[in-house]
């Protein structure tokens, strides 16, 4: 699992050192970085935006089935995933944009812990030639045997004390590269390789985690009220609302400043990107669209349909008047209203009999 993941830290590191070059400081290259990501995965949002706009949609049919089934959930399960496959909706198809962000976040800490690997390319060999002269070194070495992990951190935050013992071991390509990299972690006053935990107050890193939490709960607040669908969901997507900003938080706190530093940006521009597709793509504006697609595939049928030769047209004509046409029955019993009413009663009354039998 961890090659994986520092395979992903690999390729995202080219990415990063990409965006460095033309900036010069790893918080800005962080910043384009997650923008172009966004860019990315901004076909799957407006995919998960539909989705839960067509549940939103379906909300009050599904309220109907509860109140006709209510505690029989086996059955209103069943009828569910009905409504579901009748309205062609799949309520786990947000879920692969909901985890996409894992590895991503994974494989940029990758690229923040192991700066000289995957960032700057320097061979594993190489790397750990250095770690083990740092080992020896008098007074820093017990540090850095304590902290091997994170000792390519170590190396590019102390890189101007260190870089007397380094010089046999890196080229003097490798030895600009790692100077210009050290000092590029600073950004408003913010150490992005230092780590909020154990850090002192003075430092401000603590923002991070405080960050991470309100950006993360603001883009899922406007997400729930704007899009009704989303208080519909089930399975993964209904619990990722809850734990993501509970992880993104311990993440931002135990792990280098830059990864806290990406989720909050990944937040903000999530919001942003949340108040586009529900512009484009809420529940008014996908029905409005249904509408207007229902009314020029109308108006298309209708230019479609050719017009009969006037001779057939002609002919149904007559036919239809011909149907219009009262039968000789009808005209019959028109013109002898006497015969009519002798049909129903059996007899006629004569007015000159009655008239007798009165004198």
């Amino acid at each position: 699992m961890v090659q994986i993941f520092n395979f992903f830290g690999n390729i995202l590191g080219y990415l990063l050192w990409f965006f460095y070059i033309i900036v010069r400081n790893y918080g800005v290259a962080i910043i384009l970085f997650t923008i172009i990501l966004k860019l990315i995965m901004f076909p799957f949002s407006i995919k998960q935006q539909k989705s839960m706009a067509a549940q939103g949609k379906l909300a009050a049919k599904q309220k109907e089935l509860q109140k006709k089934y209510g505690d029989n959930k086996v059955k209103y399960n069943e009828e569910l995933q009905n409504l579901y496959q009748k309205e062609g909706i799949n309520p786990a198809s947000g879920c692969l944009t909901t985890l996409i962000p894992f590895p991503i976040m994974l494989g940029l800490y990758y690229a923040v812990v192991f700066p000289l690997k995957n960032v700057l390319h320097i061979s594993a060999d190489v790397v750990q030639k250095a770690s083990d002269v740092l080992v020896h070194l008098p007074g820093i070495g017990s540090n850095f045997a304590a902290n091997n992990f994170y000792s390519e951190i170590e190396i590019v935050k102390h890189f101007s004390e260190l870089k007397p013992a380094l010089a046999e071991i890196f080229t003097e390509s490798q030895l600009i590269k790692i100077e210009e990299l050290s000092n590029s972690f600073q950004f408003l006053g913010l150490d992005l390789l230092g780590t909020p935990k154990g850090s002192a107050f003075s430092s401000m890193l603590w923002l991070i985690p405080v960050l991470c939490l309100v950006s993360a709960w603001a883009q899922q607040f406007y997400m729930t009220k704007r899009s009704p669908g989303m208080q519909q969901q089930q399975g993964c997507m209904k619990y990722s609302m809850f734990l993501l900003p509970l992880i993104s938080v311990y993440f931002s706190y135990v792990m280098p400043a830059a990864i806290g530093f990406y989720w909050v940006l990944s937040s903000l521009t999530g919001f942003v990107q949340s108040v586009i597709t529900n512009v484009f793509y809420g529940p008014a504006a996908l029905s409005a669209k249904a509408e207007a697609q229902r009314a020029a595939l109308r108006v298309q049928d209708e230019a479609a349909v050719k017009p009969l030769p006037y001779a057939e047209q002609k002919a149904l004509e007559e036919k239809y008047l011909f149907a219009r046409q009262p039968s000789q029955n009808e005209k019959g019993q028109k013109k002898n209203p006497v015969a009519k009413q002798k049909k129903k009663t059996g007899t006629v009354k004569k007015s000159d009999d009655y008239l007798g039998s009165k004198k």
